[in-house]
């Protein structure tokens, strides 16, 4: 398991990329994309290789990211790590008693395969576990 990237809400990616690409000299993938079961759309920047910050913006008032920032203000949304095999890790750390958001992975960003673990359970950070596409 290593963390695979860093997801942070923003009302705005044109707006807050700005900083990243022009302040931090991050490069950016070459789209934006759109995950519409959680609709939101992502754009993916370079920190390392294997680690990437990702930019959440809302498609709409239901996202779960417009009411983060509703909530919360932009910010640091979630640290996610990288697993070979999602079902296997969500079983394992639900065996532990932490509970996931969903009882079974969705489709996320990228083509993979995701399961979240909850703050309140995660000491305070929303924890994701992202398996890549084969």
């Amino acid at each position: 398991m290593k963390l695979d990237h860093i997801g942070i809400a923003v009302k705005s990616i044109a707006q807050s990329r700005r900083f990243y690409e022009g302040g931090l000299r991050l490069t950016a993938f070459p789209s934006i994309e759109e995950v519409l079961g959680e609709r939101v759309r992502v754009l993916k920047l370079d920190v390392e290789p294997g680690l990437h910050i990702e930019l959440l913006e809302a498609m709409d008032e239901e996202s779960p990211i417009a009411k983060f920032i509703a909530r919360r203000g932009e910010g640091l949304h979630h640290l996610c790590y990288a697993v070979e095999d999602v079902l296997l890790a969500t079983e394992s750390l639900k065996s532990q008693g932490f509970k996931p958001l969903w009882e079974m992975p969705r489709s996320g960003a990228g083509g993979c395969l995701v399961n979240f673990f909850h703050p309140k359970d995660t000491f305070g950070v929303l924890t994701e576990l992202s398996q890549p596409p084969k």
